[in-house]
């Protein structure tokens, strides 16, 4: 559960959560759903859509995070069915890992037009609704601890992640003066699809545990407590903040 008082903290709260078909964007888009919030999942994939609307009783959003076209359509989508939004949630993006002199460029331009324009366009969508309607809200990027160290094999991950820190400062910066927060979150390697392929690798597991003073990877619910939290009226006075959920693995 998040931090805030009262067993629906997000009562009538619309959430727009990108990416929510897996991993952490399910387990936040979940802990959302069980505190009151309505929440509309977004999926690039049309079955998936579908399937994250029957879990929360919402419509299917597909949206492509690379295509401005289809993210002015998910959102006004969700306006149509759900008639405002309240909160944000960037979670949705890509990884391709690879040592950075073995980086082809196509891999470059699908992590970064996913992972720092797409996180943009879909902020920057939300909030011209917020901004011409008076109204406040909130943001969450789901950033990484690949963000602010330097981790083998994400020179294209990790770029891209650190842009979502400076995106989240730069919007905060900027759209504060209307009631909007914008924060983000940084976690360690979290057990899910996206960091399988690492994970499944024993000596690279075994490295990168030996790096995080807690002793053990993280769980997607972890990450999705600390969205709550921010999206939530106990952070009201946090904005601009990137709250890193790593187990101690930067404090080195």
């Amino acid at each position: 559960m998040s931090l805030d008082s009262g067993s629906a903290p997000f009562a009538g709260k619309v959430a727009l959560v990108t990416g929510a078909g897996r991993g952490i964007g399910r387990a936040v888009a979940d802990l959302l759903h069980a505190e009151g919030a309505a929440v509309y999942g977004t999926s690039r994939d049309e079955a998936a859509a579908a399937e994250i609307a029957g879990r929360y009783g919402t419509a299917p959003i597909r949206m492509e995070l690379r295509d401005k076209a289809s993210i002015d359509a998910g959102v006004a989508a969700v306006l149509a069915h759900a008639g405002r939004i309240d909160l944000l949630v960037n979670n949705g993006g890509v990884n391709a890992p690879r040592l950075a002199i073995d980086v082809p460029q196509e891999e470059w331009d699908l992590v970064h037009e996913t992972n720092v324009r797409g996180t943009f366009l879909v902020s920057q969508a939300v909030a011209k609704h917020w901004i011409a309607g008076g109204r406040p809200g909130a943001i969450v990027s789901v950033a990484s601890q690949a963000g602010i160290v330097a981790i083998e094999e994400r020179v294209a991950y990790g770029s891209s992640k650190a842009a979502m820190i400076h995106i989240t400062k730069q919007l905060a910066i900027e759209w504060g003066k209307h009631g909007i927060r914008v924060n983000a979150v940084a976690p360690t390697f979290v057990r899910t699809e996206l960091t399988a392929s690492t994970l499944a690798r024993p000596d690279w597991a075994a490295e990168l545990l030996g790096r995080i003073p807690a002793g053990r990877f993280g769980e997607p619910e972890e990450v999705a407590t600390a969205v709550a939290y921010l999206l939530g009226d106990g952070a009201s006075l946090i904005t601009g903040h990137t709250l890193v959920v790593d187990g101690g693995y930067t404090i080195r």
